[in-house]
């Protein structure tokens, strides 16, 4: 989980959301819709985890394939945890809902997951760890950041790979100058009358 919301920048009710047929974990995959690894984010309201997408982009399954939705890529180290997660954890036949992330433990193993499940987790181990409380959507701002800084600020880049509705929503809240950036420096040091 923690992976995948890190290297994603999913919000938490679109990791829990998640159905198996929406990962296309494979170059070239039968959607057509991108040629890298992705996972397609439905709008779900009936989860039986009540997770849901935030936005509600259309999408379809036909021939057991889903299209449509909120496409986001997928890191190789997302696609590496996805498999030892299924071939080590996941419930021997499957859970019958076709979710991705269960319980694997305890009375409701094999139950879909829970946004609070998750929430919960992440606190617990922020907790032992000694980090403090840790939310998922903290990962959300670290995603928006990274990103940020690696496409040199480009907002429409960090928009899409994050599923942002429009690139204000990722400007108002996540660009940032690095307050280290001799640019920066540059500017205060003009405004402050040192550069003359």
């Amino acid at each position: 989980m923690v992976t995948w919301l890190a290297d994603g920048g999913f919000r938490i009710g679109e990791l829990c959301g998640l159905h198996l047929v929406d990962l296309h974990l494979r170059e070239n995959a039968a959607c057509g819709q991108c040629r890298s690894p992705h996972v397609h984010v439905c709008h779900r309201p009936g989860n039986p985890n009540r997770a849901d997408a935030k936005t509600k982009h259309p999408w379809r399954v036909e021939a057991g394939t889903v299209t449509g939705g909120l496409i986001k890529r997928v890191s190789p180290a997302m696609v590496h945890s996805y498999f030892d997660y299924i071939t080590g954890e996941y419930p021997r036949g499957g859970a019958g809902h076709g979710m991705l992330l269960v319980q694997l433990y305890g009375s409701g193993r094999g139950r879909p997951w829970a946004p609070v499940a998750a929430r919960r987790m992440l606190a617990r181990a922020g907790r032992r760890t000694g980090l403090g409380l840790v939310k998922p959507h903290c990962f959300r701002h670290s995603f928006a950041s990274a990103v940020l800084d690696a496409a040199d600020g480009n907002l429409v880049i960090a928009r899409d790979a994050g599923g942002w509705a429009s690139t204000s929503v990722v400007d108002e809240i996540y660009a940032h100058v690095d307050v280290h950036d001799p640019a920066f420096d540059a500017a205060l040091r003009t405004v402050w009358g040192e550069n003359r």
